[in-house]
C-alpha cells in the first residue's frame, strides 16, 4: 500500500522530471494556458460565480459530469493547480501517466473502493490544495443529476474543506460519449455558493446519516447549477464573458 500510495504522490521533493517538479510545473501551465487560448474561445465560454473556485486553503470543486471536457474546463477557471481524481487506463503507456500526474491527476480504480486514492486526496486537501472531484462519479446523458456518491461527503468532513457545486451546460452537445474530437458550440459555468463540509449534531463528528442528508443538500444544490448554466447557454444574444472575467 505504501509502494502504491507512493506512486501516487503529486507533492514533496520533485526532480526536474518529476511530476512535480520543474518539468510538470511547467507542463501544467502549458496545458492550462492551452486550454484558455483555444477550447475557452472555441465553446465561447460563459461563466457567473468563478470567483469562489479562487477562494485560498483547501477546497473541492464539485462539478457535474457530462464529458471529458468539465474538468479541463472548470479546473481552468482558477490559478490553482486542481488535484483530479482520473481513471487508471488514462495513465498507460508510462509518457502519458508522467503527464496527467504533471497536470495534477491521479489514478482511481472505477468500479471498486479505492481507498488509496480517496486517502491520496485527503492527504492533498490536508495540505491545502484544491480537488476536483465529480459527485456523480461518471458521465450523465442529460442534465438531470444522476445518483451522488458518498465519497465528496466523507472527503469534505475528513478534511474540513468546503465543496463548491458547479453546473456546467453545453460540453454534453461539445464533445459527447464516443466522440473523438470536440465540436464548436456554447459551453456555460455556474460556480454556486459554497456548501460547509458535513458535521453531525453541535457540530462534532459527522455520521452516516449526516453524510447523508449533506449529500441530498449536495444534490439540491447541483440541480440549481445546472439548470442556471443551461438557461446561461441558451440567453439569447449574450456573447461570451470576456478572458479578462474569466481567468485572473
Amino acid at each position: 500500500m505504501a509502494r502504491r500510495a507512493n506512486r501516487w504522490r503529486l507533492r514533496g521533493p520533485g526532480g526536474l522530471l518529476a511530476a512535480d517538479g520543474t518539468a510538470g510545473y511547467r507542463a501544467w501551465r502549458a496545458a492550462r494556458g492551452l486550454i484558455r487560448i483555444v477550447l475557452y474561445r472555441m465553446f465561447r465560454v460563459r461563466a457567473t460565480g468563478q470567483e469562489r473556485l479562487r477562494a485560498n486553503g483547501p477546497l473541492i470543486y464539485a462539478p457535474v459530469h457530462r464529458s471529458h471536457l468539465d474538468g479541463p474546463l472548470v479546473g481552468s477557471l482558477t490559478h490553482h493547480q486542481v488535484r483530479y481524481l482520473g481513471k487508471e487506463e488514462l495513465f498507460h503507456p508510462k509518457p502519458l501517466g508522467w503527464f496527467m500526474r504533471s497536470i495534477g491527476t491521479f489514478p482511481v480504480r472505477r468500479g471498486e473502493a479505492d481507498l488509496d486514492a480517496m486517502r491520496a486526496a485527503l492527504q492533498l486537501l490536508r495540505d491545502g490544495a484544491a480537488m476536483l472531484v465529480f459527485p456523480e462519479g461518471t458521465r450523465q446523458p442529460s442534465d438531470d443529476i444522476g445518483p451522488i456518491f458518498d465519497g465528496t461527503a466523507w472527503l469534505a468532513a475528513k478534511s474540513g474543506a468546503p465543496v463548491l457545486p458547479v453546473g456546467v451546460a453545453g460540453t454534453r452537445e461539445a464533445m459527447p460519449s464516443g466522440a473523438k474530437f470536440p465540436k464548436r458550440t456554447q459551453v456555460a459555468i455556474v460556480v454556486g455558493e459554497p456548501l460547509a463540509p458535513p458535521t453531525g449534531l453541535d457540530g462534532g463528528r459527522a455520521r452516516r446519516p449526516d453524510m447523508t442528508a449533506w449529500t441530498a443538500t449536495l444534490r439540491d444544490a447541483l440541480e440549481d447549477c445546472q439548470r442556471s448554466a443551461r438557461a446561461l447557454a441558451n440567453e439569447p444574444g449574450r456573447g461570451r464573458t470576456p478572458m479578462r472575467d474569466l481567468v485572473p
